[in-house]
């Protein structure tokens, strides 16, 4: 009976993305690189921030958006409570007159 390290139990290492397809050119940060060196700073991490601003993670939120994000669970969340609320108050005041 051979005790490993978990390795015989079928979970494979998680597979990354290739960091060589996130490219600052085309994003916010391209500005932000452009005006650093004239500042005499540099940003040698700045790629590893750009997956933020491409692709499915790049979707403009509006202020209205974040507003109603979450809206239908939190709507949920005050029916129930309103709902618990009205009826463990209607449960005290039968008990007020018996």
């Amino acid at each position: 009976m051979a005790h490993g390290h978990g390795h015989e139990h079928g979970h494979s290492k998680m597979k990354l993305p290739d960091y060589k397809q996130w490219k600052v050119e085309g994003t916010l940060l391209e500005t932000v690189q452009e005006k650093l060196p004239a500042r005499g700073l540099r940003d040698p991490w700045g790629c590893s921030e750009a997956w933020r601003y491409m692709g499915g993670f790049a979707n403009n939120v509006s202020f209205v958006g974040a507003l109603l994000k979450g809206f239908k669970w939190r709507f949920a969340t005050f029916v129930v409570t309103v709902g618990a609320e009205y009826y463990l108050e209607s449960r005290k005041k039968d008990k007020r007159y018996h």
